[in-house]
């Protein structure tokens, strides 16, 4: 497919026959005051129609603002956007990512070696070389794992810490979080991302320089952040009695710049590879997870490709009409297009999935937090969403009253595991009985009616009643999925990921913009070195707004002070 045959059609969205169909549908549940309770009650068989299982999760959207038509409707817009289409072009190794001119192939990346679907990257299939990469991580993360990687005195490695930011941080760190029960019980995994001192320094001072590995993760290893944490851990060890021909036993790099990392004193041999038809955001799969790989080993490694795999081969043959990750991504048009959704409340009900709000706002907001389409022009729709939550039922205790009675409409997905995620079954149903009643009591509320007759029943008087009843009404109606996971394995947990990344997708073809670049986070980077070269000189030498020059003198004096 040619790059301009993927640029037709991408106009905006607004102006198509099935936006503006559902423009004129949100009118008319709106004017006819469409409750999903209400809806439960004329059709017994809604949570069965609105239910999807797939890669062994259950997606139940039931509690979404839809119906029959509704799902027609948005069924139509995917269609008109050519979602099948552009899904199967992603899957063909073409160029889908316009701006850089790149593949977009981290399915290539959990594509097993045996009876493999082939990812074509300029007449290359790139499985091959995927299975090479994965081979080294292994044959790695096992001598690590058994202690025959030895540091400089001999002794075996306890702590690994994976030294990154963005997609190298937060997609391994998410992952060591939420499959802790499988980390090798001699080691401890550590995670270091922000410039911030304090950060590296919390690590480093719990930490036995003779004992300890680095994983240094920069695809270009020149990552300001990363390579100022990599440069101070470095200066760290070698503090501790190391010579620097011992930084090759104790740091090794993912990144594609061998010579940048042959200087920093990491052998070729000890560099682990990804390409550039990866993103960082979607880069989990690759070297980029090998703190994982050494943190559960091999084997469960494997587990987590294989349930992302699983999602993926769902993604590309299911129908798009019962197709997880395509349904995940309409009904959330739905409520930002045309509902007028502020946000996405991610609210997952198992403590070590604590991390995958942080993840998912990377790989969603980072995709589509965009302002022009394909073909450059400004968007007219909204795109993306600003995604943010904790895990319940902590949520509960904090903002979920913002979420009941806010004036703000928020949808929620909810995510829990059906198995145990600790040792207690007692805990375990009472996490679930709580899961399951927040995303009733969002859809259901509580009208005045039923408040004024839980008050009467304990006596209260008429006139505090009256008083009380606004506080206490829910206006319900709000909408939610609930995403079910048979366990917290490393295969549904590959399998989780892979769906929201094809959402994520699914949600950038439909608004006709490229989910896979993200120049947006470089302007800053550009003028924070401007600005760091004159904080550092002790004086404001560039042309500055007033705000950021008084900023920068007021930091001068500080930095000054402490001299």
């Amino acid at each position: 497919m040619s790059a301009a045959a993927m640029l037709a059609g991408h106009l905006n969205p607004a102006t198509s026959s099935a936006w503006q169909a559902l423009l004129r549908h949100a009118d008319r549940q709106k004017e006819t005051g469409f409750r999903v309770a209400g809806a439960f009650a004329l059709d017994p068989e809604r949570a069965s129609r609105f239910s999807i299982d797939a890669a062994g999760l259950t997606l139940d959207y039931s509690k979404q603002r839809i119906d029959t038509q509704t799902m027609q409707l948005l069924l139509a817009l995917a269609a008109e956007r050519n979602v099948a289409g552009r899904r199967d072009a992603m899957f063909a190794g073409e160029k889908v990512n316009t701006t850089e001119h790149r593949a977009v192939l981290h399915v290539a990346l959990r594509e097993p070696a045996v009876g493999a679907r082939q990812h074509i990257v300029d007449g290359i299939d790139v499985v091959p070389a995927v299975h090479v990469e994965l081979a080294r991580m292994r044959a790695f993360s096992q001598q690590v794992r058994a202690g025959a990687w030895r540091g400089r005195t001999g002794q075996a490695i306890t702590d690994v810490v994976n030294i990154g930011i963005g997609g190298s941080d937060l997609g391994p760190q998410m992952v060591c979080e939420a499959l802790r029960r499988d980390i090798h019980p001699r080691l401890r995994t550590h995670f270091v991302s922000n410039v911030d001192g304090g950060d590296l320094d919390r690590v480093l001072a719990r930490l036995d320089a003779a004992t300890t590995l680095f994983i240094v993760s920069s695809k270009t290893f020149t990552t300001q952040e990363t390579i100022m944490n990599a440069r101070r851990a470095r200066e760290w060890f070698l503090a501790s009695g190391a010579q620097q021909a011992d930084v090759g036993q104790h740091f090794v790099a993912v990144t594609t710049n061998l010579p940048a990392a042959g200087a920093f004193g990491i052998a070729s041999t000890n560099c682990f590879r990804f390409w550039d038809w990866v993103g960082g955001r979607y880069s989990l799969w690759s070297a980029v997870g090998l703190s994982v790989m050494i943190a559960i080993g091999g084997d469960a490694f494997a587990g987590l490709l294989a349930g992302a795999h699983a999602m993926d081969e769902h993604f590309v043959t299911a129908p798009l009409a019962s197709n997880m990750p395509c349904v995940l991504a309409l009904v959330g048009i739905w409520n930002g297009n045309f509902l007028g959704a502020s946000s996405l409340c991610v609210a997952p009900y198992a403590q070590d999935l604590r991390r995958l709000p942080a993840y998912l706002q990377q790989l969603e907001m980072e995709s589509n937090g965009k302002s022009v389409a394909l073909d450059g022009t400004p968007l007219a729709t909204t795109s993306g969403s600003a995604i943010w939550g904790e895990p319940g039922s902590n949520g509960q205790h904090a903002y979920f009253q913002l979420l009941h009675q806010g004036t703000g409409l928020m949808a929620v997905d909810f995510i829990a595991s059906l198995a145990l995620t600790g040792t207690s079954t007692e805990h375990h149903r009472v996490l679930l009985a709580n899961c399951f009643a927040q995303s009733e009591a969002l859809m259901c509320g509580k009208s005045a009616d039923t408040v004024r007759a839980e008050m009467r029943a304990t006596g209260m008087a008429e006139a505090e009643i009256e008083a009380l009843v606004p506080h206490r009404t829910f206006t319900g109606n709000r909408p939610s999925n609930t995403i079910l996971l048979p366990e917290l394995s490393p295969c549904s947990l590959g399998a989780l990921i892979a769906l929201y990344e094809h959402k994520v997708f699914v949600q950038g073809v439909i608004w006709g913009i490229n989910s896979f670049d993200q120049w947006g986070v470089e302007l800053g980077k550009q003028l924070a070195k401007t600005i760091d070269t004159e904080l550092a000189a002790g004086a404001v030498t560039g042309v500055h707004d007033a705000s950021t020059q008084a900023l920068m003198q007021r930091a001068i004096a500080a930095m000054a002070d402490r001299r």
